[in-house]
């Protein structure tokens, strides 16, 4: 029983570790060899079509297509698609009013979910390259360019943006969040080149027409399945850092928790139904890298549940294992106050850290519940952010 305990205790160090920092080492590492990169070539007039869906976004809908119409891109080339999601607010009015700036509204007669709208329509879309995006997403002028550019590759399938976490206010509820994301970032600039990423930025990306009018269930992400789906079909999918997408921080940790809990879930969904993508015999390193970006993160959550069971079989005899569960207990209770913080406050670092990481790593196990009891997520519920002028 000791060892078996023993065990239990090194599994989310070893886990953790790996996911974190190991990865990451042997991507740098790896990267230092590699000619691998994405072709930078004119775009030959490449047509595209910009999809920004929208549920209840009359406070963000304007800005968001303002930020396409100022893209350093040839303006005859950019078709601009606002899905409704049957929106019960002043979305549609408010679009309706760039009618004469090549922006159309296509309105779902009844909400659906993100996806589902989606779907219905690629039909309308008439670009060569689909740039999909977000209501609350302040895209930089350069993004829809960059993006194209990096298309024009003919073995590139999907171009991700890189996000940068922004604060309308200069301050946020929790500033982990920006380091975190950041962090991300450094990671697919590593794996593109390596080959690719195995999964786009729902902030901001680009993907071939042909790959995205393959449908997708509506109960699954579609820019995680977006490089899942140019693997398959012969193409990589890469991540442009020039292609920048403004993100703001949300206002309050509960908010990012729930955001959190579905966007794991419908990433969990998306890697069950497109799990013949982790057969590193047929697909290789990306195999590899999908399970150490993507699994090994789902679980050291589930390892650190078995830990605790550890500690609880050592404490008894041993002094570091009481101290341990101390520890936790004290980083337990900063994650609570931070969940108890102000919206908008900013929190002291300690704070942030502990109540960062550890909504992160509930999300992930409150995800895995919903997967395992067949809750999923096929209506989309739109994280409401601040603006980011």
């Amino acid at each position: 029983m000791t060892t078996l305990a023993y065990i239990l205790v090194a599994l989310p160090v070893v886990v953790g570790v790996y996911s974190y920092v190991g990865y990451p080492l042997i991507l740098w590492i790896a990267s230092r060899f590699s000619v691998s990169g994405s072709a930078r070539e004119p775009n030959a007039g490449m047509t595209v079509s910009v999809v920004i869906p929208a549920f209840n976004e009359e406070k963000q809908i304007q800005g968001a297509i303002e930020a396409v119409l100022a893209q350093d891109y040839p303006a005859h080339l950019i078709q601009t698609v606002v899905l409704s999601d049957a929106s019960t607010d002043g979305t549609d009015d408010i679009v309706r009013r760039y009618a004469d700036r090549r922006v159309e509204l296509l309105r779902m007669p009844e909400r659906g979910g993100k996806t589902r709208a989606e779907n219905a329509a690629c039909a309308r879309l008439r670009g060569d390259i689909v740039v999909n995006t977000d209501s609350s997403i302040r895209l930089h002028s350069a993004a829809v360019r960059e993006l194209v550019t990096h298309m024009a590759d003919p073995e590139t399938g999907v171009a991700s943006g890189r996000d940068v976490s922004t604060s309308a206010t200069g301050e946020g509820s929790n500033p982990t969040e920006a380091g975190y994301v950041g962090y991300e970032m450094r990671i697919r600039a590593l794996e593109t080149r390596l080959g690719g990423i195995v999964g786009a930025s729902g902030s901001c990306y680009a993907i071939r027409a042909e790959l995205h009018r393959i449908p997708i269930r509506e109960d699954l992400s579609r820019d995680f399945s977006a490089a899942l789906t140019a693997r398959e079909h012969g193409f990589r999918a890469v991540s442009v850092d020039d292609a920048i997408c403004f993100v703001a921080r949300t206002s309050s940790l509960q908010r990012e928790y729930r955001r959190k809990v579905r966007t794991i879930t419908r990433g969990m969904m998306t890697l069950i139904a497109r799990r013949s993508l982790l057969d590193p015999v047929r697909y290789g390193s990306f195999a590899w890298k999908l399970f150490s970006h993507k699994v090994c993160r789902w679980l050291l959550p589930v390892t650190v549940v078995l830990a605790v069971i550890g500690l609880a079989l050592l404490s008894p005899d041993h002094p570091w294992a009481r101290l341990a569960l101390v520890l936790g207990a004290a980083v337990a209770i900063l994650a609570a106050l931070g969940a108890l913080w102000p919206a908008g406050k900013e929190m002291p670092r300690i704070v942030s850290v502990a109540a960062f990481g550890t909504a992160a790593n509930l999300a992930v196990l409150h995800a895995l519940w919903r997967v395992l009891a067949g809750r999923g997520d096929p209506v989309w519920e739109p994280t409401r952010r601040e603006s980011v002028s």
